[in-house]
């Protein structure tokens, strides 16, 4: 197809500054390819950046379009003939993985690499614009064929579901044993789905508001608690506790929940800075702190498990709205007691 010049688009210029405006369609370079984007999922970092300017240290400098969480189908195939071909729907994964020439990380792990972009980011600048457009034009080595039975829309989830994967096989392993998920927003709720697959014996979801514990119950936790029930939160002694809130206060209740000798994971986000951590009690319990971000290879799994319905993630998506309503997309998604994950409708 001839390629529009523009298209519609989220854009964050400073906090408190969203806007939906047409946005320049990039010529594809030869390694890259053209996807009509249907849907997009609103992040947390999204939501960052519309809010405070910034998600963490990663600062806005410049107008940026969000968005890493989308799907859609190739409408221009990259012309070295790498990726899908026209008319193929894909799931993206949105990093950009590069060694920086000193750092050391794990060739394996190539999600800690510190040169790595990720689509909607400022952690660098000229920053790295996302793909809320209705034409995103991507690397064709990020585009993921979805397989026959999947539909775009079910799709939606693949990205934060990859997080969530990884963040459950940063656990090690997870069968028959007792799990307690702090913080059962989207991602919360995914590492309950993704434990439930896993053949978890008891997964308990702590969060502080109702809607985000229904959903943790309709997708396999086995009991969940109020964030203030303090007491019931540190007798559940579980084996693994999978920390997703973000906050400091749910890092303190995923120590105290957890059984000694127990492993802790920490994949919420907290401010960049000093925290303060019940480390003490983490030492004496011989407890394992370890960290899980973002994700590599595990999207691949998350769309076969999807796919086949072994993934069950029906529940998370409470909210869909048009591009052109993003304003109130995001107004929805913020207000975490109302909504689980919200989609954009391009």
């Amino acid at each position: 197809m001839d390629l529009p010049n523009e298209s519609l688009g989220v854009v964050a210029y400073a906090a408190g500054d969203l806007r939906v405006e047409p946005v320049a369609v990039r010529q594809p370079a030869a390694d890259q390819a053209v996807i009509d984007v249907a849907y997009g999922g609103v992040c947390g970092s999204d939501l960052h950046y519309w809010t405070h300017g910034a998600a963490g240290d990663s600062i806005l400098r410049a107008p940026m379009v969000l968005g890493h969480e989308v799907v859609g189908t190739v409408v221009h195939a990259a012309a070295d003939g790498s990726g899908p071909r026209v008319g193929t729907s894909v799931a993206v994964h949105p990093a950009s993985p590069a060694a920086d020439g000193a750092t050391r990380y794990p060739a394996d792990r190539p999600n800690l690499s510190p040169g790595c972009t990720y689509l909607g980011s400022a952690a660098r600048f000229p920053h790295t614009d996302g793909a809320f457009v209705k034409y995103a034009t991507l690397p064709s080595r990020m585009l993921r064929p979805l397989p026959a039975g999947l539909g775009l829309r079910e799709a939606a989830l693949v990205e934060p579901a990859s997080v969530a994967w990884h963040a459950v096989s940063r656990a090690a392993e997870v069968t028959n044993k007792s799990v307690l998920v702090v913080g059962a927003g989207p991602i919360g709720a995914l590492i309950v789905a993704v434990l439930k697959r896993a053949g978890a014996s008891e997964i308990t979801a702590v969060d502080v508001h109702d809607l985000p514990l229904a959903n943790a119950r309709k997708l396999g936790a086995t009991r969940t608690l109020h964030a203030t029930q303090t007491d019931e939160i540190a007798a559940v002694q579980a084996d693994i506790v999978v920390e997703s809130s973000g906050s400091h206060r749910g890092l303190a209740s995923a120590v105290r929940g957890a059984t000694r000798g127990g492993r802790v994971v920490m994949v919420g986000l907290l401010p960049s800075g000093e925290q303060p951590v019940l480390i003490s009690l983490a030492i004496t319990r011989e407890l394992e702190l370890v960290g899980a971000f973002r994700f590599n290879d595990e999207i691949d799994d998350v769309i076969a498990a999807l796919a086949d319905g072994s993934l069950y993630v029906d529940p998370i998506v409470t909210h869909e709205f048009d591009v052109a309503d993003a304003l109130q997309a995001f107004a929805t998604a913020k207000d975490s007691a109302v909504s689980s994950k919200v989609l954009l409708r391009f």
